[in-house]
């Protein structure tokens, strides 16, 4: 049996008082690739957002463990730390910060949290170079400030590069996909796909049946006004893909009823 990396148990959560996240179950094992899909508003960015502690969000009831840690109790820096990355929807630019004094920083203080010494910086350069390669990162691109001036697909595939560098053990890609073009969908798919390994998983947050032509997904979810409401293989995202939500909406809000 796999492993279970992450867990959560009927998480609540919402923002400013108004609740976005009604009782969400996720059960996420090593070396698996999960898809999460559902109509705008259901609470697929905010699953994204609240696991990654994004302070706007209040939990109020349920739990979530990364590899048995209670993630809900760390602050988003440990929790980055433990294992858990989280690719944006609209990466920020960070201007006078370049990208390798920004990702040698997060490697060290990944070291520094678990102990290690600091990585020597030709050793950090030379696992650059590497990293660098999986996402066809431009030299200069990675010489500049982090994401300045990036176009959008640059900036998806720099994403892919951290993600490659830090090597976290959970991945969420939160609409990764979002104003790629095909040529660049396809670098940034296919980098996700160079890093999966048998003790890593990822999660895809997604509108469309497009990225996970490339991203193959082992469980497709649901997500409808806060609650996963169907599980399936990659044929529901296929199914979704042809007939859209408006069946699920109404076969759910039937059983409701």
């Amino acid at each position: 049996m796999k492993e279970i990396l992450l867990e959560v148990r009927d998480l609540h959560a919402g923002i400013e008082n108004k609740e976005i996240l009604k009782g969400i179950n996720l059960i996420v094992r090593e070396g698996e690739v999960h898809a999460i899909m559902g109509p705008n508003g259901s609470g697929k960015s905010t699953l994204s957002e609240v696991l990654a502690g994004n302070p706007a969000f209040t939990v109020s009831s349920g739990s979530a463990t990364l590899n048995g840690k209670q993630l809900l109790d760390m602050t988003p820096e440990d929790r980055s730390h433990e294992g858990l990355f989280l690719s944006f929807q609209y990466p920020v630019e960070i201007p006078g910060v370049s990208m390798v004094n920004f990702m040698r920083a997060a490697v060290n203080a990944k070291r520094k949290y678990f102990n290690e010494p600091p990585l020597a910086a030709s050793d950090f350069l030379k696992m650059m170079r590497q990293k660098r390669a999986i996402v066809e990162l431009d030299n200069k691109l990675a010489s500049r400030s982090v994401n300045e001036g990036f176009s959008g697909g640059e900036k998806k595939r720099n994403e892919i590069f951290q993600m490659a560098v830090l090597e976290p053990k959970l991945s969420i890609l939160d609409e990764t996909d979002s104003g790629l073009d095909i040529d660049a969908l396809r670098i940034v798919a296919g980098g996700v796909n160079k890093l999966k390994t048998e003790k890593n998983a990822t999660i895809v947050i997604t509108h469309y049946q497009r990225l996970l032509d490339y991203i193959k997904p082992d469980f497709v979810h649901v997500l409808y006004k806060g609650r996963i409401v169907k599980t399936g293989g990659p044929e529901l995202a296929l199914e979704l893909e042809e007939r859209g939500y408006d069946w699920i909406k109404e076969e759910i809000d039937n059983e409701s009823k």
